[in-house]
């Protein structure tokens, strides 16, 4: 990281995976947090479901200076980011699955 406080942009690098050619989900995990495994089993069945969707799980424990730089205070974390790495929604808690399908199609 750059030292910036806010990320509006991520890449490839700082996610240490490849981003979705159309979006990708970034979900901030924490190794017992109970809502992360829900969480993930949906935005991995959406982005199964959708063509260039990528879903990157992030464990916030491991990547302290990206959890404060992007403002991340509690986990599950759900970032949307479209194409080009800009975070286009947020959203805190476990997400259903009609409002990510719906968080996709604004990113794309």
């Amino acid at each position: 990281m750059d030292g910036r406080t806010r990320t509006e942009r991520l890449d490839a690098a700082e996610l240490g995976a490849e981003l979705g050619e159309r979006a990708t989900l970034v979900q901030f995990s924490s190794a017992f947090c109970q809502p992360c495994r829900a969480t993930r089993r949906t935005l991995a069945e959406v982005a199964g479901m959708v063509d260039g969707v990528a879903h990157v799980e992030v464990d916030a424990e491991s990547h302290l200076a990206l959890v404060r730089a992007l403002d991340i205070s509690r986990t599950p974390t759900v970032l949307v980011l479209d194409a080009g790495g800009r975070i286009v929604r947020r959203a805190v808690g476990q997400p259903r699955t009609v409002d990510v399908v719906a968080a996709l199609g604004q990113a794309m």
